[in-house]
């Protein structure tokens, strides 16, 4: 009488991913017609790896031209030689411009979207004429800010809000445009400032558009006091303006 062995099924895995990239040739993260964007590059790369469509899921988007040192995106595949040999796999095909910093096994059920329990984003400004090595990373202003407005001014900002004046059109829709800015550092060292936001969640735009406020205000385009204004009426105004993409980078996802 044969004996019946049975084949071992493998087991699919979550894997938690953390990407860095320089988002200035890209046309940000979420996959669009084109493919120039690194959700379609990490993608493109993982069907060469298992000759089939995975889909990957971020903690998020960043827009054309904007950085991160630390997004997160997960996906399911059977892999059985380690999160570090699969790492590697994945950035053998990916530009030097994107590196995959960790793949790790995630636990059963992990979501980099909806597990995170917040962000933490920074905006960097040169308040002078910013060099060629640092000018793709900043928004090189050349002027100089009235510095006890911008901290009166990010005193408001900070805490629970309805961020709708300072968001972009597609969240026009989103069910509530109330976020907890639960931090806003401003730092600055000599003519380099640096803006640091932490919140449970941000609307599109939303750092890019406080950023553009408080520059607004150092600026004396608009008065601290107004933003408490903005804040309750829910009205945007031109002086509220949308800072470049190139300064801003995503440093963290809170999970």
């Amino acid at each position: 009488m044969k004996s019946v062995v049975k084949k071992t099924e493998l087991k699919v895995t979550r894997w938690k991913c953390v990407i860095a990239y320089d988002g200035g040739s890209f046309n940000g993260w979420q996959s669009q017609e084109g493919g120039n964007t690194i959700q379609d590059l990490v993608e493109k790369r993982l069907r060469k790896i298992f000759g089939r469509q995975i889909r990957i899921e971020g903690s998020g988007r960043t827009d054309s031209g904007v950085h991160a040192r630390a997004q997160v995106f997960h996906f399911d595949a059977t892999w059985t030689h380690g999160g570090e040999k699969l790492r590697l796999a994945i950035q053998t095909g990916l530009p030097r411009s994107i590196q995959l910093k960790a793949v790790r096994r995630g636990r059963p059920g992990f979501h980099a979207r909806f597990d995170a329990q917040g962000k933490i984003y920074r905006y960097h400004l040169d308040l002078g004429e910013a060099d060629p090595f640092t000018r793709n990373f900043c928004w090189p202003l050349n002027r100089e800010l009235d510095w006890p407005a911008v901290q009166s001014a990010a005193k408001i900002l900070r805490g629970k809000h309805d961020f709708w004046a300072f968001s972009g059109e597609n969240d026009r829709t989103y069910a509530t445009t109330v976020r907890d800015l639960r931090r806003l550092d401003v730092r600055r060292t000599g003519r380099k400032v640096v803006f640091t936001f932490e919140a449970d969640g941000f609307l599109y735009k939303m750092v890019r558009s406080l950023t553009g406020a408080l520059v607004s205000v150092g600026l004396g385009k608009l008065k601290s006091a107004e933003l408490a204004v903005l804040l309750k009426t829910r009205r945007r105004i031109p002086t509220v303006v949308t800072a470049p993409p190139q300064g801003l980078f995503l440093v963290k996802v809170i999970y």
